[in-house]
């Protein structure tokens, strides 16, 4: 941690109960600074079976995925079903600020472990729940994956080509969204708890959140009556005569992105792009003698988008990602490489920002894994990467010691099957 500065949630305490879906959540807490507990039934969480794993060595405590969205977390081992289970908890959560959980709605209430019941034992707790389709209506007690969330929020319907079946990310991008949203309203929660004094329950739907992620499609409905369809690499809507076009171009090394504009903006990127074809031969003249100040992208027909995106498409092909984002960057125009993963790990802005910390895995041989940091970056507090992920169980003794518990008290209840 920087000198000087001190962890923006150093004071609260987390029980972190979620699978995939909430991961997120409890990590971005976690990152500011918050002590989270992440609590497994005995014998590890379901989830630690989820590819990748390092190496391609299917084992639980090898899950890149588990080490990607777990790390800054203690790990615990409890079973809340056993009764020793229930009253472990009920302690934890005395001096506990925030827990969240992903259980089914109606699965802590059949426990005697729902947030009404725990705010009794502390009125100041924060339990953020976070389920498929919230805690209400019809839906409440329908199961949803990833695919599924994506599918019923509408933000599948826009996503692939218009002459294909719709698709989905390759990564569950769902459950990113439903985490940030959840680590949003447990950290208004927070910040009211911290003006009142009163604990409440947030209540996050996964539905709901992934919806945000297709709030373009409203603004486009309002400003062009039409409603959005899947359109691939090209943009739709941005003309009256119904023209589509391109923004995704090949080159010599990947794909660039590079959009016809109008306006002002439009204007003075025409013109560039233009005078930079003409230096290397490359320009026909109908290109040449347009006026681009008289160009309204509005009206333009799909003859004369397909005429200069043929152009457009030859001359991106004689370029590589890197000439022609400095090509860009010295003629002031609009225009930006499509970046890989590896491109990402490698960019020199990300790094003078501190975006990547690489950390030794004592546990795996000492190998080195490089992790992204927290991506705000404040002036006096500290945010960032403080611990791996636990393996199973690897904080009992640290976390039980602190409730007074014994090591022989950890050995009864090993035996028990409760931790």
């Amino acid at each position: 941690m920087e000198q000087g500065k001190q962890k923006l949630l150093k004071d609260c305490r987390v029980l972190d109960f979620t699978n995939e879906m909430g991961f997120l959540c409890g990590k971005i807490l976690g990152d500011m600074g918050a002590d989270v507990i992440k609590i497994e039934k005995p014998g590890g969480d379901e989830s630690r079976n989820l590819g990748s794993f390092y190496k391609d060595e299917p084992d639980p405590e090898k899950n890149l995925y588990w080490f990607s969205y777990n790390h800054n977390k203690r790990g615990i081992t409890l079973d809340i079903e056993t009764e020793t289970g229930k009253d472990i908890l009920r302690k934890l959560v005395k001096d506990t600020d925030i827990l969240i959980e992903t259980f089914p709605p109606g699965y802590l209430k059949k426990l005697g472990l729902d947030y009404k019941a725990l705010s009794k034992i502390n009125p100041a707790l924060i339990m953020t729940s976070i389920t498929p389709f919230g805690q209400t209506g019809p839906y409440k007690d329908y199961k949803g994956s990833d695919l599924i969330l994506t599918a019923m929020s509408g933000f599948m319907s826009v996503l692939g080509d218009s002459d294909k079946p719709p698709v989905r990310p390759t990564l569950p991008q769902s459950y990113m969204w439903i985490g940030m949203h959840a680590a949003e309203g447990t950290l208004m929660a927070y910040y009211y708890r911290g003006m009142t004094g009163e604990g409440q329950q947030v209540d996050v739907s996964g539905q709901a959140g992934v919806t945000w992620a297709a709030s373009i499609a409203p603004s486009f409905y309002d400003y062009n009556k039409v409603v959005p369809r899947r359109s691939g690499c090209f943009l739709t809507g941005r003309s009256i005569t119904g023209a589509i076009m391109r923004a995704v171009y090949p080159c010599k090394d990947g794909f660039v992105t590079y959009i016809i504009y109008g306006g002002p903006a439009g204007i003075r990127t025409n013109q560039k792009l233009t005078e930079w074809m003409d230096s290397k031969g490359m320009c026909p003249d109908f290109i040449k003698n347009k006026d681009w100040a008289k160009f309204d992208i509005a009206t333009v027909t799909q003859e004369e988008i397909d005429k200069l995106e043929a152009v457009y498409g030859a001359f991106f092909l004689t370029l590589t990602k890197d000439e022609f984002f400095q090509g860009c960057l010295d003629k002031d125009m609009l225009g930006y490489p499509v970046m890989t993963a590896k491109e990402i790990m490698d960019d020199e802005q990300l790094k003078a920002r501190g975006m990547w910390k690489e950390v030794v895995h004592d546990d795996l041989g000492g190998a080195k894994i490089t992790y992204p940091q927290f991506f705000t970056v404040f002036n006096t507090l500290a945010c960032g990467f403080w611990r791996r992920a636990p393996r199973i169980g690897e904080h009992n003794e640290e976390v039980y010691g602190e409730m007074g518990l014994t090591k022989n008290d950890l050995l009864r209840l090993k035996k028990a099957n409760v931790i």
